[in-house]
């Protein structure tokens, strides 16, 4: 076994085979996870290449494990890909990509130097033979050879295996590259295409490990793959620094004892990120590094970008910046310890990691490192308030149940494009950049469509519990301000139904429709609250009265307590809690305010997903009129005819309903697709607006965000 430090043009530049065996995984990269990273990578050398030629940056993409074999050709050297066909794959598909737009653009050098990375010389390939140098055995073989020997411009929707993901990545670097060299025939064009090129021929960095054909690469493969812990990125991270801190005379010992916080139990801990366990000192370095850089990074690539930022940006010794990182990592374990206490008040930064936890994100902790770096030393004031506005963005979404998946690139980037502000700004520039955000994925929802989703929303049931609790404690540290109490315990407080869930024996009403309108109420946030203590089960479904008395004597709650002085002398009802459910809205609404004047307003209807889509959007798009009549399909209640009210919400039998499905629900009495169920006028069933409100083609620039 040898192992060599190789660039992808030393690794690929002789005619020679690399073969995934069959036995390997299929190709399951993804956008997000590494080809995005791996593109930002590349693009950054070549940024720098251009902008500071004499650092000669350079970028390591990791190991790879190759076994040699008897070659299938005479003419050819031939490997098994023991290990990293993930990354030679992938590398692949970016020099073909590459290659292409430069064959198009006429930089026929440049694109001959690509394909020589990719194919092999017509003269060393026998009669029909695959030209490529990575030839995949496994069921990647068809997709990965087609994309790769498509003529330029390459068609990706007319490729037989266009949902390939080999075919998705090819398709992405197409596109990220062309975006990034600009206008063909430019200097700029041209300069960038010629760096670009030098950077995927030179200054890629592979460590090879290359067995001979009698090694046991199946022992080898275990040994990288299964045996032991893997390293974390803060193990990677920990080696770097002191082998450069040693490198520029520093005191290691000193420093790993004085300046290195990571070996404590609170960074060892491991943390849920989405899916994924990772130890808190990986998750710090990763926020940390956007804090610094401006720039999404996936958790899988914090020490690659952790070690370009160093070599490349940063222009620090590392004595200098582990004493920032030392006492950033100090702020962030004071500010996640106050977090995790059951009681106490706690300030702006403290309040939001708490309620980071309860929602289960970590989406702005980049922004409050960024907005407490050494040497930023912004006024109290200006951080609370730019806390407050990124925490309201948030929230309201999660109010709405929208997903989350893109903010984190909002968050970087409001970290780059602030990076100059003055302090006196820096409020203005931050809210005016989220109120002009205008797309679903990442808009900032204003009042009016908050207060329509929360007033018939079952909210104990679509929030996770946690999440529920955080809204309420906000509720209540709102009342509690009022009269500058201290903050509610966020000691797990039960979440009382005041109505209860068994409701049928001691609250009993004589009509269905009554009865049904009870059940529809009994999760609405206005018969919610939060309790010191659980009831007893036979109190908390009892008459009540006695549930009233019992609620007063243990509770210190203001929110419960409101309701005991709401209710003198008058019995617990649907009205009641109506009124209460936009009490508690606009009181959330407070809590996590807008600008004045702030609507909300999307752009992008068609990017929504079904699941989001309301008839208040159909109607914004003229699909559908206040007034029109929705008419009912189903053979057991032909000819029913709803309304179209001038909200979005659709009235039958005398009740309004938020949805077309609880509509259904509601003739039914069980689970309906109300898409389905009903139609328009003219026949069309609303799952048919639905789709043509989804394919309006809109005229959205770009740049529509910022």
């Amino acid at each position: 076994m040898e192992t060599f430090k190789r660039t992808p043009l030393q690794l690929f530049n002789l005619p020679q085979h690399f073969v995934i065996p069959l036995f390997q995984r299929p190709y399951v990269w993804k956008e997000d996870e590494q080809w995005e990273p791996l593109w930002k990578d590349i693009r950054r050398v070549a940024e720098l290449r251009i902008s500071e030629p004499h650092l000669a940056p350079q970028h390591f993409l990791g190991a790879v494990v190759l076994q040699a074999h008897e070659a299938e050709s005479a003419r050819l050297t031939t490997w098994n890909v023991i290990d990293g066909q993930q990354r030679l794959t992938t590398l692949q598909l970016l020099a073909d990509a590459t290659c292409a737009i430069f064959a198009q653009a006429g930089l026929s050098k440049y694109a001959s130097q690509l394909e020589g990375l990719t194919h092999n010389s017509e003269s060393f390939i026998e009669d029909d033979e695959s030209p490529l140098k990575v030839r995949h055995l496994n069921n990647d073989h068809d997709a990965f050879l087609e994309v790769m020997t498509a003529e330029p411009p390459v068609d990706h929707s007319d490729l037989k295996h266009h949902e390939s993901r080999i075919v998705h990545a090819h398709r992405y670097f197409t596109t990220a590259v062309t975006q990034w060299l600009g206008n063909p025939g430019t200097d700029v064009f041209t300069t960038r295409a010629k760096e670009l090129a030098r950077v995927l021929l030179e200054d890629l960095q592979l460590v090879t490990i290359e067995l001979k054909a009698s090694e046991n690469s199946q022992e080898i493969f275990e040994t990288l793959n299964a045996r032991g812990t893997p390293l974390t990125a803060s193990d990677l991270i920990r080696n770097f620094v002191f082998q450069r801190l040693e490198a520029e005379g520093g005191d290691t010992k000193k420093a790993y004892r004085e300046d290195w916080p990571f070996e404590a139990r609170f960074w060892t801990k491991e943390v849920s990120v989405g899916r994924y366990f990772v130890t808190r000192s990986s998750l710090f370095f990763n926020q940390w590094l956007i804090s610094r850089t401006g720039e999404e990074i996936s958790p899988q690539s914090t020490f690659t970008r952790f070690k370009s930022y160093v070599e490349l940006t940063a222009r620090h010794k590392m004595v200098d910046l582990l004493a920032v990182i030392k006492q950033q990592a100090a702020l962030y374990e004071t500010w996640t310890e106050a977090s995790l206490r059951p009681d106490g008040n706690l300030d702006a930064v403290e309040m939001a990691f708490h309620r980071m936890n309860a929602a289960g994100i970590e989406l702005l902790k980049p922004l409050m490192l960024w907005l407490y770096e050494p040497g930023r030393d912004l006024p109290q004031q200006v951080i609370d308030a730019v806390i407050g506005a990124a925490e309201s963005w948030v929230i309201r979404r999660q109010l709405l149940r929208i997903t989350g998946s893109d903010l984190g690139r909002i968050v970087a980037e409001l970290i780059n494009v602030n990076s100059d502000a003055a302090a006196s700004e820096l409020v203005e520039r931050v809210t005016g950049y989220l109120t002009r955000l205008n797309v679903s994925s990442t808009y900032w929802p204003g009042d009016d469509e908050i207060r329509v989703a929360l007033k018939d929303e079952p909210a104990y049931r679509r929030y996770p519990r946690p999440r529920l609790r955080m809204f309420l404690e906000a509720i209540e540290n709102c009342y509690r301000a009022e009269t500058k109490q201290a903050q509610v315990v966020r000691a797990g407080l039960p979440i009382e139904h005041i109505l209860p869930q068994m409701w049928q024996e001691n609250w009993p009403v004589e009509t269905p429709e009554e009865q049904q309108d009870r059940q529809a109420h009994v999760h609405r946030l206005g018969n919610l609250t939060l309790l010191t203590g659980p009831l007893n089960s036979k109190v908390s479904n009892g008459p009540w009265l006695a549930k009233r008395d019992a609620m007063l004597k243990h509770n210190t709650i203001s929110l419960t307590g409101r309701v005991v002085a709401d209710t003198e002398g008058e019995a617990w009802r649907e009205s009641l809690i109506d009124h209460r459910t936009e009490v508690l809205v606009e009181t959330l609404l407070r809590v996590w305010p807008v600008p004045e004047g702030h609507k909300g307003q999307v752009v992008d209807p068609q990017a929504k997903a079904e699941d989001w889509v309301q008839l208040k959007h159909l109607i914004a798009a003229g699909l559908l009129s206040p007034g029109d009549k929705l008419i009912a399909t189903h053979r057991d209640f032909k000819g029913v005819e709803a309304l179209v009210r001038s909200d979005g919400s659709i009235e039958l039998d005398g009740k309004r309903f938020t949805a077309p499905s609880s509509a259904g629900h509601h003739l039914r009495k069980k689970a309906t697709n109300g898409w389905y169920f009903w139609a328009v006028a003219d026949g069309r069933r609303l799952r048919d607006l639905r789709a043509q409100f989804q394919s309006i083609s809109t005229s959205v620039p770009a740049d529509a965000e910022y």
